[in-house]
């Protein structure tokens, strides 16, 4: 077994609890122990084969990040060709819908990989990708998963089912989606979900069938949800009903059903969201970038939806994005008691740990417990404040960052150990990154002229 020892365990169940002079003992994926070191120690001492000293660190759960896209990582520096995007449309025209078309096999495989390095080294162990690629549909999303298994990182795949490249195309999603639910079905590491793009570039017929596959395989449904007034607008005038009603009467609303945004939605829609048990995934550092406007999260979370953070494939950082939640929210509001650190931490510790168990539903994740996925962070955090129970959330969102995280445990196996990669070449794969990413940049530019 493995012991880790001497640091303060902070096992983020609730309520909160700080347990100094903590340990963390593994058993091969599992979690066997937690609490003090003595007594942990006393107890199994005859079965500890293996230790890391956490040296006064802090011992976390590994973060789970519940929305991202892998290949936007490739959109880092790049500059849009042309006039800059005025509105959120013009964006997806300009870049996300040129960028994604310019990947070719080595795109998806080496932007996910960069992506799932920067994940070990910001300390997220559970990722929840949303993939696009028009060129290269059959066969992208098991490179995502061979990619994956390479790193060691739990991850939920799907691919972007659209009609906005014709009929053909959003079948051919359909069908790589399909095939990658039933590649990983009953593989703890990977999962799959039905991923579509938003209601606005798919038919009812698309949808219909979409929904249709998901429950027949019993997966999640991944959809864009009025991420921009656009998307409302469009659905007004083409359906008289709004986004979240049309995926209602389409039947896309359920308990397994994945929201993103959610920005532009009424009351009516989040009641309706919030009958049907469907899950939302806020993304503030995205929705500030594309400006796109500020979802109403805490009246969702007053109408008992569950909301998860993730990152629409900006860093992983999930501590960067929790810090510009609070500050989004606070500044929308125009009220400094806006959010708070507690519900934000709520979002991302348990609400978060809903959303990925629709995918693992017989596993613990995201949490330190007896039982638990063996998902670990080491950070080195020196709080020079008195740090408790209660003000734990504030000391998470205002003192600690992915920066300083040491160690990343997936599954009981460690993947980074004093900030260094274990099983990867960083600097070989980002040099293959780079190259792709030019490739691929080249394209963008040729799709302008």
């Amino acid at each position: 077994m493995l012991l880790i020892h001497n640091g303060t365990v902070l096992p983020m169940t609730f309520p909160l609890s700080v347990i100094p002079n903590g340990a963390v003992l593994i058993d091969d994926k599992l979690i066997v122990a937690i609490g003090s070191a003595k007594e942990i120690e006393r107890k199994y001492a005859d079965q500890i084969t293996k230790r890391i000293d956490a040296t006064g660190r802090f011992i976390l759960p590994g973060n789970i990040c519940a929305h991202t896209h892998f290949y936007g990582a490739f959109a880092r520096g790049m500059a849009i060709p042309g006039a800059p995007a005025k509105n959120f449309v013009e964006v997806l025209k300009k870049l996300w819908w040129k960028l994604d078309r310019a990947l070719d096999d080595d795109g998806v495989k080496y932007s996910a990989l960069v992506s799932m390095v920067d994940a070990i080294k910001n300390g997220t162990t559970t990722l929840i990708d949303h993939h696009a690629s028009p060129n290269v549909i059959k066969g992208s999303l098991n490179a995502i998963a061979d990619a994956a298994t390479q790193t060691g990182l739990r991850t939920a795949l799907c691919y972007e089912v659209t009609d906005r490249n014709g009929l053909a195309d959003a079948q051919q999603g359909i069908a790589e989606n399909v095939a990658c639910a039933e590649r990983v079905h009953g593989r703890t590491g990977l999962a799959a979900a039905m991923g579509v793009h938003a209601s606005f570039t798919v038919s009812d017929k698309t949808l219909r069938t979409c929904v249709a596959e998901a429950e027949r395989l019993s997966i999640p449904l991944h959809i864009h949800v009025a991420e921009d007034a656009a998307d409302q607008a469009h659905c007004l005038k083409k359906h008289g009903m709004r986004v979240v009603q049309r995926l209602d009467a389409l039947g896309a609303l359920n308990k397994r059903s994945m929201l993103a945004h959610c920005i532009h939605i009424d009351d009516a829609e989040m009641q309706l969201i919030a009958k049907r048990g469907a899950k939302v995934m806020h993304q503030p550092r995205s929705n500030m970038n594309n400006g796109v406007g500020v979802a109403p999260i805490e009246r969702m979370l007053k109408a008992d939806i569950t909301v998860g953070l993730g990152n629409d494939g900006f860093s992983n950082d999930a501590f960067a994005e929790m810090k510009a939640c609070d500050m989004l929210h606070k500044l929308n509001a125009g009220d400094p008691r806006a959010m708070g650190a507690d519900k934000i931490v709520g979002m991302v510790y348990s609400h978060n740990r809903t959303i990925a168990q629709m995918f693992w539903p017989d596993l613990k994740i995201g949490a330190l417990e007896a039982g638990a996925r063996a998902d670990v962070i080491l950070m080195d955090y020196t709080p020079f404040t008195p740090l408790t129970a209660g003000n734990l959330p504030w000391h998470m969102l205002f003192g600690m960052s992915g920066g300083m995280v040491t160690h990343t445990i997936s599954a009981g196996v460690v993947l980074m150990a004093d900030r260094k990669l274990l099983f990867l070449d960083e600097a070989a794969i980002a040099v293959e990154a780079e190259q792709s990413a030019k490739r691929a940049w080249k394209r963008v530019a040729d799709m302008a002229a």
